[in-house]
Protein backbone atom coordinates (compact mmCIF):
# COMPACT_ATOMS: atom_id res chain seq x y z
CA UNK A 1 0.00 0.00 0.00
CA UNK A 2 2.85 2.43 0.89
CA UNK A 3 4.50 1.67 -2.22
CA UNK A 4 1.35 2.89 -4.61
CA UNK A 5 1.83 6.12 -2.35
CA UNK A 6 4.75 7.19 -3.75
CA UNK A 7 5.07 10.06 -5.81
CA UNK A 8 6.32 9.26 -9.77
CA UNK A 9 10.02 10.92 -10.02
CA UNK A 10 10.31 10.28 -13.93
CA UNK A 11 7.77 9.79 -16.27
CA UNK A 12 8.13 8.54 -20.20
CA UNK A 13 5.11 8.55 -22.30
CA UNK A 14 5.90 7.22 -25.73
CA UNK A 15 9.11 8.73 -25.86
CA UNK A 16 10.93 7.51 -29.34
CA UNK A 17 14.20 8.47 -30.62
CA UNK A 18 15.06 7.87 -34.71
CA UNK A 19 17.86 8.94 -36.56
CA UNK A 20 18.36 9.05 -40.60
CA UNK A 21 20.56 6.42 -42.16
CA UNK A 22 22.11 7.40 -44.91
CA UNK A 23 23.49 4.39 -46.90
CA UNK A 24 25.19 6.45 -49.97
CA UNK A 25 25.12 9.84 -51.40
CA UNK A 26 21.91 10.64 -52.96
CA UNK A 27 22.53 11.34 -56.86
CA UNK A 28 21.70 14.03 -58.39
CA UNK A 29 17.99 12.60 -60.02
CA UNK A 30 17.30 11.52 -56.61
CA UNK A 31 18.21 14.84 -55.09
CA UNK A 32 15.88 16.48 -58.03
CA UNK A 33 12.50 14.17 -56.98
CA UNK A 34 13.96 14.62 -52.93
CA UNK A 35 14.38 10.93 -52.44
CA UNK A 36 17.92 9.16 -50.96
CA UNK A 37 18.39 5.96 -49.99
CA UNK A 38 18.15 6.24 -46.66
CA UNK A 39 16.13 4.62 -43.80
CA UNK A 40 14.95 5.80 -40.02
CA UNK A 41 16.58 4.02 -37.28
CA UNK A 42 14.77 4.02 -34.06
CA UNK A 43 17.46 3.74 -30.87
CA UNK A 44 14.19 3.77 -28.59
CA UNK A 45 10.64 2.90 -30.04
CA UNK A 46 6.92 4.13 -27.92
CA UNK A 47 9.06 4.03 -24.59
CA UNK A 48 6.23 4.38 -21.28
CA UNK A 49 7.84 4.11 -18.10
CA UNK A 50 7.43 5.53 -14.52
CA UNK A 51 9.56 5.34 -11.84
CA UNK A 52 8.51 6.52 -7.88
CA UNK A 53 10.72 8.31 -5.67
CA UNK A 54 13.44 6.39 -3.91
CA UNK A 55 13.28 3.41 -5.98
CA UNK A 56 16.60 1.59 -7.15
CA UNK A 57 16.21 0.90 -10.98
CA UNK A 58 18.57 -1.27 -13.47
CA UNK A 59 18.83 -1.13 -17.42
CA UNK A 60 19.48 -4.33 -19.17
CA UNK A 61 19.76 -5.42 -22.93
CA UNK A 62 22.01 -6.52 -25.53
CA UNK A 63 24.45 -3.81 -27.14
CA UNK A 64 22.88 -1.49 -28.91
CA UNK A 65 19.59 -1.65 -27.51
CA UNK A 66 18.77 1.72 -26.28
CA UNK A 67 19.73 2.08 -22.68
CA UNK A 68 22.41 4.96 -22.61
CA UNK A 69 19.81 6.67 -25.18
CA UNK A 70 17.45 6.05 -22.54
CA UNK A 71 19.27 7.78 -19.67
CA UNK A 72 20.55 10.64 -22.37
CA UNK A 73 17.09 11.24 -22.58
CA UNK A 74 16.15 11.43 -18.82
CA UNK A 75 18.85 13.57 -18.13
CA UNK A 76 18.01 15.86 -20.19
CA UNK A 77 21.01 15.36 -22.42
CA UNK A 78 19.43 14.31 -25.54
CA UNK A 79 15.64 15.10 -26.35
CA UNK A 80 13.19 12.46 -27.65
CA UNK A 81 11.57 12.80 -31.65
CA UNK A 82 8.45 11.96 -29.99
CA UNK A 83 6.64 11.49 -26.62
CA UNK A 84 6.95 13.17 -23.15
CA UNK A 85 9.72 13.19 -20.88
CA UNK A 86 8.72 14.56 -17.10
CA UNK A 87 11.04 14.38 -13.72
CA UNK A 88 10.29 15.52 -10.72
CA UNK A 89 13.59 16.85 -8.12
CA UNK A 90 16.92 17.64 -8.99
CA UNK A 91 18.97 15.48 -11.29
CA UNK A 92 22.78 14.65 -11.81
CA UNK A 93 23.85 12.64 -14.51
CA UNK A 94 27.26 10.67 -14.12
CA UNK A 95 27.01 9.90 -17.42
CA UNK A 96 29.47 12.46 -19.70
CA UNK A 97 31.52 14.01 -17.08
CA UNK A 98 33.12 17.26 -17.98
CA UNK A 99 30.89 17.84 -21.15
CA UNK A 100 30.12 20.81 -19.62
CA UNK A 101 33.10 22.65 -18.72
CA UNK A 102 33.92 25.84 -20.04
CA UNK A 103 37.60 24.88 -20.68
CA UNK A 104 38.83 29.33 -20.77
CA UNK A 105 37.77 29.23 -17.16
CA UNK A 106 39.23 27.92 -13.98
CA UNK A 107 38.30 24.55 -12.03
CA UNK A 108 37.15 26.87 -9.25
CA UNK A 109 34.84 28.73 -11.76
CA UNK A 110 33.72 25.85 -13.25
CA UNK A 111 32.11 24.70 -10.22
CA UNK A 112 30.13 27.62 -9.49
CA UNK A 113 29.01 27.28 -13.47
CA UNK A 114 28.28 24.12 -12.74
CA UNK A 115 26.77 23.81 -9.64
CA UNK A 116 24.22 26.74 -11.12
CA UNK A 117 23.32 24.35 -13.64
CA UNK A 118 22.48 21.77 -12.22
CA UNK A 119 20.33 23.73 -9.56
CA UNK A 120 22.08 24.51 -6.77
CA UNK A 121 22.11 28.53 -5.35
CA UNK A 122 25.59 30.44 -4.91
CA UNK A 123 25.47 30.16 -1.00
CA UNK A 124 24.96 26.02 -1.70
CA UNK A 125 28.16 26.24 -3.62
CA UNK A 126 29.89 28.37 -1.45
CA UNK A 127 29.20 25.79 1.68
CA UNK A 128 30.12 22.93 -0.48
CA UNK A 129 33.28 24.35 -2.53
CA UNK A 130 36.10 22.88 0.15
CA UNK A 131 34.67 19.54 0.03
CA UNK A 132 34.29 19.47 -3.66
CA UNK A 133 38.05 20.43 -4.24
CA UNK A 134 39.47 17.63 -1.75
CA UNK A 135 37.29 14.92 -2.85
CA UNK A 136 38.62 16.08 -6.40
CA UNK A 137 42.20 15.83 -5.67
CA UNK A 138 43.70 17.90 -8.22
CA UNK A 139 46.06 20.00 -6.50
CA UNK A 140 47.09 23.74 -8.15
CA UNK A 141 45.07 22.80 -11.60
CA UNK A 142 41.95 23.82 -9.11
CA UNK A 143 42.84 27.44 -10.09
CA UNK A 144 43.93 27.08 -13.86
CA UNK A 145 41.90 27.43 -17.01
CA UNK A 146 40.19 23.59 -17.63
CA UNK A 147 41.93 23.39 -21.06
CA UNK A 148 45.29 22.80 -19.09
CA UNK A 149 43.44 19.41 -17.57
CA UNK A 150 43.99 15.92 -18.46
CA UNK A 151 40.53 14.12 -18.94
CA UNK A 152 41.48 12.66 -16.01
CA UNK A 153 41.30 15.33 -13.75
CA UNK A 154 38.24 16.77 -15.79
CA UNK A 155 36.32 13.69 -15.19
CA UNK A 156 37.54 13.97 -11.12
CA UNK A 157 36.04 17.24 -10.82
CA UNK A 158 32.99 16.73 -12.78
CA UNK A 159 32.31 13.60 -10.44
CA UNK A 160 32.87 15.90 -7.45
CA UNK A 161 30.32 18.45 -8.45
CA UNK A 162 27.79 16.08 -9.43
CA UNK A 163 28.10 13.97 -6.39
CA UNK A 164 28.02 16.76 -4.12
CA UNK A 165 24.65 18.84 -5.42
CA UNK A 166 22.75 15.74 -3.47
CA UNK A 167 20.46 14.60 -5.98
CA UNK A 168 16.70 13.79 -5.68
CA UNK A 169 17.70 11.28 -9.24
CA UNK A 170 20.97 9.97 -9.58
CA UNK A 171 21.16 8.89 -12.98
CA UNK A 172 24.41 6.60 -13.63
CA UNK A 173 26.60 4.70 -16.65
CA UNK A 174 28.71 1.56 -15.20
CA UNK A 175 30.88 2.54 -18.01
CA UNK A 176 32.10 5.48 -16.22
CA UNK A 177 35.33 5.90 -15.32
CA UNK A 178 37.14 9.12 -13.73
CA UNK A 179 41.05 9.08 -13.18
CA UNK A 180 43.15 6.67 -11.42
CA UNK A 181 42.32 3.14 -9.27
CA UNK A 182 41.93 4.70 -5.86
CA UNK A 183 40.24 7.72 -6.92
CA UNK A 184 37.52 4.94 -8.19
CA UNK A 185 36.80 3.31 -5.36
CA UNK A 186 36.55 6.55 -3.77
CA UNK A 187 33.80 7.22 -6.12
CA UNK A 188 32.03 4.35 -5.76
CA UNK A 189 32.24 4.55 -2.07
CA UNK A 190 30.19 7.77 -2.32
CA UNK A 191 27.74 6.27 -4.71
CA UNK A 192 27.07 3.36 -2.18
CA UNK A 193 26.07 5.90 0.25
CA UNK A 194 23.68 7.54 -1.65
CA UNK A 195 22.20 3.87 -2.80
CA UNK A 196 21.09 4.15 1.35
CA UNK A 197 19.48 7.26 0.91
CA UNK A 198 15.72 7.85 0.00
CA UNK A 199 17.48 8.91 -3.91
CA UNK A 200 15.94 7.64 -6.71
CA UNK A 201 18.48 5.92 -8.24
CA UNK A 202 18.42 4.99 -12.50
CA UNK A 203 21.64 2.73 -13.72
CA UNK A 204 22.69 1.03 -17.01
CA UNK A 205 24.69 -2.13 -15.65
CA UNK A 206 26.06 -5.43 -17.26
CA UNK A 207 27.27 -6.07 -13.63
CA UNK A 208 24.36 -8.71 -12.47
CA UNK A 209 25.26 -9.19 -9.13
CA UNK A 210 25.10 -5.72 -8.40
CA UNK A 211 21.73 -5.73 -10.08
CA UNK A 212 20.62 -8.15 -7.94
CA UNK A 213 22.24 -6.53 -4.37
CA UNK A 214 21.32 -3.07 -5.04
CA UNK A 215 18.40 -2.34 -7.38
CA UNK A 216 14.75 -3.48 -6.87
CA UNK A 217 13.51 -3.13 -10.36
CA UNK A 218 14.82 -3.45 -13.97
CA UNK A 219 13.97 -2.47 -17.09
CA UNK A 220 14.81 -5.01 -19.93
CA UNK A 221 15.46 -3.27 -23.36
CA UNK A 222 16.13 -5.09 -27.11
CA UNK A 223 16.17 -3.20 -29.52
CA UNK A 224 15.16 0.00 -28.68
CA UNK A 225 11.89 -1.66 -26.80
CA UNK A 226 10.62 -2.02 -23.24
CA UNK A 227 10.48 -6.05 -23.15
CA UNK A 228 9.68 -5.84 -19.64
CA UNK A 229 9.81 -4.00 -16.25
CA UNK A 230 9.63 -5.67 -12.75
CA UNK A 231 10.96 -7.31 -10.11
CA UNK A 232 14.71 -7.39 -10.62
CA UNK A 233 14.65 -11.26 -10.30
CA UNK A 234 12.06 -12.00 -12.56
CA UNK A 235 13.65 -9.53 -15.14
CA UNK A 236 17.03 -11.50 -14.82
CA UNK A 237 15.32 -14.23 -14.74
CA UNK A 238 14.18 -13.67 -18.65
CA UNK A 239 17.08 -11.76 -19.53
CA UNK A 240 19.73 -14.83 -18.17
CA UNK A 241 17.36 -17.38 -20.33
CA UNK A 242 16.34 -15.38 -23.77
CA UNK A 243 19.48 -13.17 -24.32
CA UNK A 244 22.52 -14.46 -22.75
CA UNK A 245 22.37 -17.95 -23.83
Amino acid sequence: MRDKNKKWAVKLEGVAKSYRLYQDKPTLVEKLIKRSRNEKFYALENVDLVFKQGEKIGIIGPNGSGKTTLLKIIAGITTPNEGKVKTRGKIVSLIDLGAGFHPELTGRENIYLNGLLIGLSKEEIKQKIDEIINFADIGKFIDMPVYTYSTGMKLRLGFSIAIYADPDILILDEGISAGDKDFQEKMWRKVEVLFKKNKTIIMVTHWLEFLKDYLEKTVLFHEGKVIMFDKTEKVLDVYLKKYLK
